[in-house]
C-alpha cells in the first residue's frame, strides 16, 4: 500500500498474515520398560528397557555371522527373545549400515554391527537403527535408546508396560 505525503512517497508497512498455529503432534506417555515388536525381523514381543541414557539401541544377538550378498555387508543372528529361556529362538538376516563402536554403562567400548529395521510400540511403528551385540548377562533382550524415542514419546520413570497394542472395545453387558 503507497501513502502519498506532500511531496514523498512512503510505503506503508502492513502486518504479515497470520498463518494457522503449527498443529503440535500430541507425545504418548510410555514407562521404563515396555513390550516391543520388530516386525522386519519377524520377532515378537521383546521387554525392553527404554533408556534415554543410551543414545542407540541394542539387541541381544547370538552367533552374529557376517556374510556379503550381492555386493552388500548383512549378517546373520540369533535372536532369543525371552530372558534366560533358550528354547524359543528366531534366526534373523539384515543389511549391515554401519560398524561402530559403542561404549557401553561400564565406560567400555565394543566395536557393533548396525541394522535398519522396524520398531513396533504399542500402535505405533517406525524404522530405527539397532546395535546387535551379547546382552545375556543384562536384565533386558533389548534396550532402546533416545534417538529411536525421538520426537515420538515422553517416558514415565515410575511406570512399566502402559503402551498397548489395541484399546479394548468396550462391551456392554445386558441382563
Amino acid at each position: 500500500m503507497v501513502v502519498k505525503r506532500s511531496k514523498k512517497t512512503v510505503k506503508k508497512k502492513t502486518a504479515a498474515p497470520v498463518s494457522a498455529p503449527a498443529k503440535k503432534r500430541v507425545k504418548k506417555v510410555i514407562g521404563w520398560r515396555e513390550w516391543v515388536w520388530l516386525p522386519d525381523l519377524d520377532v515378537g514381543r521383546i521387554k525392553a528397557k527404554i533408556d534415554t541414557g543410551a543414545r542407540t539401541s541394542a539387541l541381544h544377538a547370538d552367533r552374529i555371522t557376517p556374510f556379503t550378498k550381492d555386493g552388500v555387508m548383512h549378517v546373520r543372528f540369533f535372536v532369543h527373545p525371552l530372558q534366560r529361556q533358550k528354547k524359543v529362538e528366531h534366526t534373523c538376516v539384515a543389511a549391515v549400515i554401519d560398524h561402530r563402536a559403542v561404549t557401553d554403562s561400564g565406560g567400555k567400548a565394543e566395536l557393533r554391527y548396525v541394522i535398519r529395521t522396524s520398531l513396533k510400540l504399542g500402535l505405533r511403528r517406525w524404522p530405527i537403527e539397532l546395535t546387535l551385540t551379547n546382552r545375556d548377562q543384562m536384565g533386558f533382550r533389548m534396550l532402546i535408546g533416545r534417538e529411536a524415542l525421538r520426537r515420538r514419546y515422553l517416558v514415565d520413570t515410575g511406570r512399566s508396560f502402559i503402551a498397548r497394542r489395541k484399546k479394548k472395545a468396550a462391551v456392554a453387558v445386558r441382563e
